[in-house]
């Protein structure tokens, strides 16, 4: 891509193009989907938390990149509603089954895939979503032939993300000091801190192999580790340290797009494609 257009918006949108603009994107344009969740984030944190967090680090990377010149993105509108089951139990959560979520992703993808698009990174806010997004990768490679990427605002820490915070023993997977952090940057009025208590599982710590970041993974409801909803300790939480952690992962975002938009595999190309999926 070169140099930014004279006029040109700072971050590119998929639905401020018409139809011709979509058309004549450059070969290679990487499409960028965020991935929130509309769920319970303890007292103290909007229901709102992920989609805000994966929309702002999404627009913010996406920004950098077309500024630089580096690559072509496009941005997508972002996902609201998506796998958030796990929090079930608490008012506020709406969530997909796993089968209405991958149906939309894949719908998602032919959609784009027949718009001439052939890159698309899943840019994910909702560590619930992971599972489900690696299968839709590959479901999209086979069938559409897209070249198909799921990053994270932050890799969750059940996944092999590191620890944030040291109070936390690598227990603080949602609500937390992390994600109270980010939100007291980016939206420091929809928190409520006076609200929020230190809810960190010590009890796993005692288990060698079962865990957040363990070699063995569990199944987990928000509900298994008290009645707040919250896992970590959000009583740390400073915006300062949610723009640290934002700025760090808008910079680890926009260099994976700009690797995502010359990614090739040594057998590049639609062998291993069902020609009856296509379409």
């Amino acid at each position: 891509m070169g140099a930014r257009v004279p006029g040109a918006p700072a971050v590119p949108r998929f639905l401020d193009m018409t139809w011709p603009e979509v058309a004549a994107l450059p070969a290679g344009t990487v499409a960028v989907l965020p991935l929130g969740a509309v769920e319970q984030h303890g007292p103290h944190l909007p229901v709102s938390t992920d989609l805000v967090t994966a929309s702002e680090v999404s627009a913010a990377a996406v920004e950098a990149v077309t500024q630089a010149g580096t690559a072509s993105l496009v941005l997508l509108e972002p996902l609201a509603y998506t796998k958030s089951d796990e929090h079930a139990g608490f008012p506020g959560t709406v969530w997909l089954s796993w089968d209405t979520l991958m149906r939309v992703l894949v719908d998602v993808g032919r959609s784009l895939a027949a718009s001439g698009i052939e890159r698309l990174v899943f840019v994910n806010g909702h560590g619930g979503n992971s599972a489900l997004g690696q299968v839709a990768n590959r479901e999209l490679r086979r069938r559409f032939g897209l070249r198909t990427f799921f990053a994270h605002v932050s890799t969750p820490r059940d996944q092999g993300g590191a620890p944030v915070a040291a109070g936390e023993h690598g227990l603080g997977v949602h609500g937390g000091h992390s994600e109270t952090s980010l939100m007291l940057h980016l939206r420091p009025e929809l928190v409520h801190l006076d609200l929020a208590e230190r809810r960190v599982p010590e009890d796993l710590l005692v288990h060698e192999r079962i865990g957040f970041g363990k070699p063995v993974s569990f199944g987990w409801l928000s509900s298994d580790f008290g009645p707040d909803g919250h896992v970590g300790d959000p009583t740390t939480a400073t915006a300062e340290q949610g723009k640290v952690l934002f700025e760090h992962a808008v910079a680890e975002l926009a260099a994976t797009l700009v690797e995502a938009s010359t990614f090739t595999t040594p057998a590049d190309g639609a062998a291993g494609l069902d020609p009856r999926d296509r379409g």
